[in-house]
């Protein structure tokens, strides 16, 4: 049985540690930290339960924090640059090597193109006037398809 991505991560103390490094970062980053500044102190443990959950932990962030509408509604108007989103990705990433995230090729690809994903909507939605679909579920993330396994067949409905 293929673990989840949240068990090979190792679970959420990995990702309480990896979001406690990584808005340690943020916080001191002249461009990021404007947008931090007075965070509450729990965000951390928040944004690790709202990992988790995506990458097929419990749904602690759905049933304590509200779930993808809540996520959505704190970015709302809050107009994220390319260049704040780039920075956050990169910060990011430094703090997965920093705590020894898994390092192999399948984890690492799955995490970033979740984060690269997770963090262009988040620049839609902080977009001002902009108004995202609030009654979406949570997205789930799974393993990439290494290009060296068989590809499913495509069916003449699905071409």
């Amino acid at each position: 049985m293929t673990p989840s991505l949240y068990e090979w991560a190792g679970g959420r103390p990995a990702l309480v540690k990896l979001f406690e490094v990584f808005y340690g970062k943020v916080l001191a980053d002249d461009l990021l930290e404007p947008v931090f500044r007075g965070m509450d102190p729990g965000h951390p443990r928040h944004v690790a339960d709202w990992l988790g959950e995506v990458f097929g932990g419990p749904a602690h962030y759905s049933t304590e924090r509200g779930g993808h509408a809540h996520m959505i509604s704190r970015h709302l108007g809050r107009g994220i640059t390319e260049e704040q989103r780039r920075r956050w990705v990169s910060l990011l990433m430094d703090a997965a090597d920093e705590v020894g995230l898994p390092a192999d090729p399948e984890f690492r690809a799955a995490f970033a193109g979740y984060v690269e994903w997770g963090s262009r909507l988040a620049v839609l939605f902080s977009r001002p006037g902009a108004e995202p679909s609030t009654d979406e579920p949570m997205p789930k993330w799974d393993w990439p398809m290494p290009p060296w396994e068989p590809q499913p067949k495509k069916t003449s409905a699905s071409s």
